[in-house]
Order: structure tokens, then C-alpha cells, then sequence
């Protein structure tokens, strides 16, 4: 939906998602449809929410009626960015980026849209015209066109040339290769803006200069902040590791779960940062947390349309599904192993071999404390008896109950629970 008379710079300036913009860029903005382009680095086969600030500039470039290009780097990956980075990363192969770039567009087609309106986005690859180059050729039209004392200067390279294993020429003519790019896609596709995080600054203000010299037009870059959160940790970062936007990577409930935990400092920026709301509503939410933080509205509306716009309406409901079901208010219904496996991998566990379920199965009695849920079987029937144990989501009602493998979920996991939050996982060998 494209949103007629408005300068998106204004819409990114109060979402505090405008971090550099050259001179002149916010005049053009503000009165031309213009093309724009972000490139995205294919060393894996998904992006991770540390890639959602750029993709949502694209978004709202496409709201405020401009087009979007989502440039996939399957030339620029061959060589790698040095941007801030302590150590050269691996060279991938050709076959690794094919695989990487596929998952890759069909996750941006979630957020974009590439055809059926009049400006549709585009998305495309630098492999398509990189591996295509002279050497010869690039020398003479595109890198005579930089000083080595310039390139030098850039503090992207300055940290690396300070650090222990300084850069690689390969690395050191990234630089050149993305602004080629950007003078390309000046060329090919009227492409006039360059957008990134800020970390990018020193290769967009090299591409707009490229441009400038060799083809006399004027190019203008934008970049967003990097993200952190208020205690400095890097945006996107666990003890799992990243949080991913392909499902076999994060599920959407463990997705959803790193939304509803944001802190309390983070919950506003973020909104504003990754959703659609509007100030009146991401207002409201505000107040909220004012007020009321123990109902973390805002982290859940968070959650909800982050989760929504990732994975969709079903992947939402799975999620909240999920959640319900870890804090005992759902229903096991349909769940596998896998999803409980995943739901419940932070909670106490025990393994018993699965024979044990065989034949006349084990009372539930021995079970419970067999798990160690509870350290004596008097204990056990003490918890029956007071309506406080469950078995995969339902009330144990008769303390003789046996449970046999059928019980076992996908014939692999049982889920105890004492009373409203304490579980444990029993797993069949």
C-alpha cells in the first residue's frame, strides 16, 4: 500500500532508523519516486533478525511508493566484506552460494512484493555481472578511479590494518566491487540510492562517488543504526546462537519466544524498529509499559506481528500455541516429539530405556519418581491426590494409572507437570 504526499525520511526519522543520509538525499526523497538498493550477505542459507532493519527499510521504501532492490551478493560473498570484522571470514564455493541465495529469496518474497503493483521490488544478484568482469577492464574503468590513501582512510579498513592479520587484497578491493555495483545498477536500473547499516558508510560513499565520476549524475546513500540492545549485547544474539528466519534454523515458537522476552527498555524501539504500527498505536503501548509493564502488551504485540510477518498466520498460531502449552495453558493436541522436544528443552529431563513402557507399562506412581519430580512414591500419591500432576497436559485423576509406550508422544517423550509451571521432560531411549 503506497502512501501518497509523504517523505519516508520523515516516517524513518521518528522510528529512529535514520542513522547517516548524504546531502541533498532527504530533498530528493521528498519530492522524486526513486530506486534503492540493499545488499544482503549470502553466508548462509537464512537471514537472521540482525538482516530485519534493512529489509524493513525496503518495506517502507515500497509504502511511500519507491522501488525497492534487494541485492543479493553471490559475486561480492565470493570475496567478503571487511567491515569491522577482526579476521578474514572462508571463501565459499559457487554450489554453497547457489544454496544460500535460493533460501534467501524466499524469505524477502515474505516482506516484499515483486510483482501486482506498480512498483514492484526487485531482487537481484551481483554474481550476474561480477563474475562476468575483465580484469583488465575493472581496473581501468572502475578502479582508476580511487586512491589507495582514500581507500585507506576508510574506517572499515583502518581497523582491520591496526589488527594482528591486517587485510588481504581480496578483501581490500571489496570496496571497489560494491561500487561498481552500485554504478551498475545506476546504469541498468536507474538506481540512485544506496542503503545499509551504518557500518557500510565508507562502501555507499565510495559508490556514490564512482557513479559521479563516471557517468555525471548524482547519487545518494542512507544508512540505519546497527542494533543493540540496552544492556549493549548484539541485537539478534543468544546462547543459542542467532536467531534465525528460516524455521528449521529458529522455530517460530523459539522466534516468538525472543520477542516476548525483550526487556522492558527495548520493547518501544523495537516496535518501531520492526513493525507497521502507528505512532498512535506504538503510543499506546508505550504507555502501557509505563503503567502496567507486568502485562507486557507491548512485548507481545511485538512478538505477534514480528512472528506474523516472518511465518505467517499459521506459524504465528503454532508459536502461540506453543507458548500456552510451556506455561501449562494449552493443549498438547497435535504436537510431536519434535515440538515438545523444542518447547521444553530448558526444563529438567531424564532418559529411561523405552522397554520400560513395554508389556504392562510402568504405574505412574514409579514414573514420577523414577523422573525425580518427586523424591518418594508417598510424595507422588500426595500429588495425584491433590489434582496437582499432569501427564502430556491432562490431570492424572487415579494414582493406579499406568502409563504404557502409547503414552509416549511419536513412542519418544512424556511430559510431566507439578502443579502450574514445574516440568519435566522424560524421553524413551
Amino acid at each position: 500500500m503506497n502512501i501518497p504526499n509523504a517523505n519516508i525520511v520523515d516516517e524513518l526519522r521518528w522510528r529512529g532508523m535514520l542513522h547517516d543520509i548524504s546531502e541533498g538525499a532527504e530533498e530528493v526523497l521528498g519530492k522524486e519516486k526513486i530506486t534503492a538498493y540493499i545488499g544482503f550477505d549470502p553466508t548462509a542459507d537464512s537471514l537472521h533478525i540482525g538482516s530485519l532493519l534493512p529489509i524493513m527499510v525496503l518495506v517502507h521504501l515500497q509504502r511511500y511508493g519507491h522501488t525497492p532492490i534487494a541485492l543479493a551478493g553471490g559475486g561480492t560473498g565470493m570475496i567478503g566484506d571487511p567491515s569491522f570484522k577482526a579476521r578474514e571470514r572462508q571463501l565459499l564455493s559457487e554450489e554453497s552460494l547457489a544454496h544460500n541465495l535460493e533460501g534467501i529469496k524466499q524469505q524477502l518474497a515474505h516482506f516484499l512484493a515483486f510483482e501486482g503493483i506498480s512498483n514492484p521490488a526487485k531482487l537481484l544478484n551481483n554474481a550476474d555481472w561480477l563474475c562476468k568482469l575483465n580484469l583488465i577492464e575493472f581496473l581501468r574503468d572502475t578502479g582508476k578511479h580511487f586512491t589507495v590513501n582514500a581507500m585507506m582512510a576508510k574506517d572499515s579498513v583502518k581497523v582491520r590494518l591496526e589488527g594482528e592479520e591486517g587485510i588481504s587484497f581480496t578483501e581490500f578491493s571489496y570496496m571497489l566491487l560494491q561500487a561498481h555495483d552500485f554504478w551498475h545498477l545506476n546504469i541498468e536500473h536507474g538506481c540512485t540510492f544506496q542503503m545499509g547499516g551504518s557500518d557500510q558508510w565508507g562502501n555507499i560513499t565510495a559508490g556514490i562517488d564512482l557513479v559521479r565520476r563516471r557517468t555525471g549524475a548524482k547519487a545518494h546513500g542512507l544508512t540505519v543504526p546497527l542494533v543493540t540492545t540496552s544492556t549493549g549485547v548484539k541485537f539478534g544474539k543468544t546462547e543459542a546462537g542467532a536467531v534465525w528466519l528460516d524455521p528449521k534454523r529458529t522455530s517460530p515458537f523459539r522466534f516468538y519466544q525472543y520477542w516476548i522476552n525483550t526487556d522492558d527498555k527495548d520493547a518501544i524501539k523495537y516496535l518501531k524498529f520492526f513493525t507497521l504500527l502507528s505512532r498512535e498505536e506504538i503510543a499506546e503501548l508505550e504507555q502501557l509499559v509505563e503503567t502496567e509493564p507486568h502485562r507486557r502488551a507491548a512485548q507481545t504485540r511485538l512478538a505477534e506481528e514480528v512472528t506474523r510477518m516472518v511465518h505467517g498466520d499459521d506459524g504465528l498460531a503454532a508459536a502461540k500455541a506453543a507458548t500456552g502449552v510451556l506455561f501449562g495453558e494449552g493443549d498438547m493436541q497435535g504436537m510431536g516429539a519434535d515440538d515438545l522436544l523444542d518447547i521444553f528443552s530448558e526444563v529438567p529431563s531424564s532418559t529411561i530405556p523405552d522397554g520400560s513402557l513395554s508389556g504392562d507399562g510402568m504405574s505412574i506412581v514409579d514414573l514420577v519418581v523414577l523422573s525425580g519430580l518427586e523424591q518418594s512414591k508417598k510424595q507422588a500419591r500426595n500429588l495425584i491426590e491433590n489434582g496437582g500432576l499432569y501427564l502430556n497436559g491432562q490431570r492424572v485423576e487415579n494414582m493406579s494409572q499406568v502409563v504404557t509406550a502409547a503414552d509416549a508422544i511419536d513412542g519418544q517423550v512424556l511430559v510431566l507437570r507439578k502443579g502450574k509451571k514445574q516440568y519435566h521432560l522424560v524421553s524413551l531411549k
